[in-house]
């Protein structure tokens, strides 16, 4: 989609990395959209390319294999570019290694713990996830009932069952949220390094989702699962205070994906507008239509602003909550109003799966509710208000 205004959020350096993204993209995604979606989850050997070209971990220590890219905006121009290849599911599963697992081992791991878990995450050795949501709390953090107390020789003894994980299935570690003191409230809760195969530890099939076919979505279960001392990230108490210093990152990568696939959207309409022909003239040809694209493209332009904005406070350190918070709410409702007209002005083709416009469709409807519903994203931002803070 052509920029009315120009983006001035990135220099050279980042055009060079968007045209490796792009071949990225063309080469080992694109290809096997079709094929991912049926069997229900992206190969492996999508993850090693990715890091064989440093796209995990992009802005990770180079001592720990990492990119060594110095901002965020190198893996917003990855969520970009993967936009484009009608795969939302594939911007999910690397946006959670990226945006979610990475963050949190680069700030609360040890030494020993980045060399076992983040130098092959980084090189596409290991795929990993984090296992926050549990089937009685949903997007209450404070209602986690997931445990942990230590045995007597200081192991964490897991019980409890999370789900909604993305990447779940194939994950080999996934960094889980329970709670190790639940005589300390909030401070009693810690983040786990799990480990596929440890006893008791069992995950579900792939659950069955509306869209995003091709990433998988699993629901987890620990049973007396015994989760050595070691495996411990961080300090033991401060989990939520951990996760509370990401979820400004969590969400605006969200609204980085979901505009770049309004972009995208939009693209693809205004495509089959060229080429279709009703009456005896093109789709474009035609007022009602002209002025559909007409108002998408102005609300995905003023969107991508917003977006723009948020990414420059994130590199300067400068992305509150509650700036987080507006550009996950404001894109993610924007992409589905978006989508859907799009599929409307598809006409019958719209509902065909062959057009990839149909895919979009059915991937849209979790951006408003995954990262946080936007029911919470409104009360995060009402609450600033009432504060009287502007």
């Amino acid at each position: 989609m052509k920029n009315y205004l120009p983006r001035t959020i990135f220099d050279e350096e980042h055009d060079m990395f968007r045209e490796t993204c792009k071949d990225f993209v063309n080469a080992e995604v694109r290809p096997h959209v079709d094929r991912w979606h049926e069997q229900g989850y992206s190969d492996r050997s999508m993850f090693k390319a990715a890091g064989n070209l440093g796209l995990l971990g992009i802005t990770s220590p180079e001592e720990f294999g990492g990119g060594g890219m110095p901002d965020y905006r190198f893996n917003a121009i990855l969520s970009e570019e993967l936009a484009e290849a009608d795969c939302g599911s594939v911007i999910v599963s690397l946006q959670v290694i990226n945006d979610l697992v990475i963050p949190y081992l680069e700030r609360f791991a040890n030494d020993e713990q980045k060399e076992k878990y983040l130098r092959p995450l980084c090189a596409g050795d290991k795929i990993a996830a984090i296992a926050m949501t549990e089937p009685g709390a949903g997007a209450d953090l404070a209602g986690i009932r997931s445990n942990a107390p230590r045995d007597e020789e200081g192991n964490f003894i897991l019980n409890g069952s999370k789900t909604f994980i993305s990447n779940g299935i194939q994950a080999d570690f996934t960094i889980v949220v329970a709670i190790t003191d639940p005589s300390k409230g909030r401070a009693g809760v810690s983040l786990l390094i799990v480990e596929d195969g440890m006893e008791g530890y069992t995950k579900a099939a792939p659950l069955k989702k509306v869209g995003l076919k091709a990433q998988d979505t699993a629901e987890l279960s620990f049973e007396n699962v015994k989760v050595p001392a070691e495996n411990l990230l961080g300090e033991e108490g401060a989990g939520f205070g951990y996760l509370r210093t990401n979820l400004a990152q969590e969400r605006v990568s969200i609204a980085v994906g979901s505009i770049a696939t309004s972009r995208r959207a939009f693209d693809l309409v205004y495509k089959h507008s060229q080429e279709r022909k009703t009456f005896g003239n093109r789709l474009v040809d035609h007022q009602a239509y002209r002025w559909e694209l007409a108002k998408m493209a102005t609300e995905i332009q003023s969107a991508q602003a917003f977006v723009d904005a948020a990414v420059a406070a994130k590199v300067k350190g400068e992305l509150d909550e509650t700036t987080a918070s507006m550009a996950k709410y404001l894109t993610t409702e924007l992409q589905i109003k978006v989508v859907n007209t799009a599929v409307q002005l598809h006409g019958g083709y719209g509902f065909m799966l062959e057009y990839p416009i149909s895919t979009h469709y059915l991937d849209s409807r979790v951006q408003p509710i995954y990262g946080g519903p936007n029911e919470i994203m409104l009360e995060i931002i009402s609450r600033k208000l009432a504060k009287g803070e502007k």
